[in-house]
């Protein structure tokens, strides 16, 4: 029997994050993209892992038997150094992605419903995220309440409402 979890993450769960990021920027199957070790030495991405941690950080990994196939997250950024789709200080910005083999199985819609439920506990009044309009987890987060309040370079930044 297949166990699926969703725990908190931490420390230890830091190097899948760092290649959670990779999966979610480079999501196109067959996609070249950077080591992990030079991805998060980039600036635009380096901001969604660098110093975790941070008061309003938040995040769970998906496992099955233990092993890690998925994570959310999300950070609070500032005007001076924020995320694509950062809307405004007060709103975290999401991140998540599945690795590639386990897509499609309903662990992304798991992974962003626990974290949705997550932030309502903590109090957070809305979340937002940035898609590339052809990705397909866009339709998965039109599912569940997020709705596009900016469009940028084939990208569309959507809004979650949480109270």
């Amino acid at each position: 029997m297949t166990a699926l979890s969703f725990l908190p993450i931490d420390a230890a769960d830091l190097p899948f994050m760092a290649e959670m990021l990779r999966a979610a920027a480079f999501w196109r199957p067959g996609a070249e993209a950077p080591p992990v070790g030079e991805l998060v030495e980039q600036p635009d991405l380096a901001v969604y892992v660098e110093g975790w941690g941070r008061p309003g950080d938040a995040g769970l990994i998906a496992r099955i038997d233990g092993a890690p196939v998925g994570a959310v997250w999300v950070r609070h950024f500032r005007d001076d150094a924020h995320g694509y789709g950062y809307l405004d200080a007060a709103t975290p910005e999401l991140s998540i992605a599945v690795v590639e083999g386990r897509r499609g199985c309903g662990i992304g819609h798991g992974l962003l419903t626990a974290m949705l439920v997550d932030l309502r506990l903590r109090g957070v009044a809305r979340v937002s995220l940035s898609v590339e309009d052809d990705n397909p987890a866009r339709s998965l987060y039109e599912r569940l309440g997020f709705v596009p309040v900016q469009a940028a370079d084939r990208a569309t930044t959507m809004v979650r409402v949480l109270v």
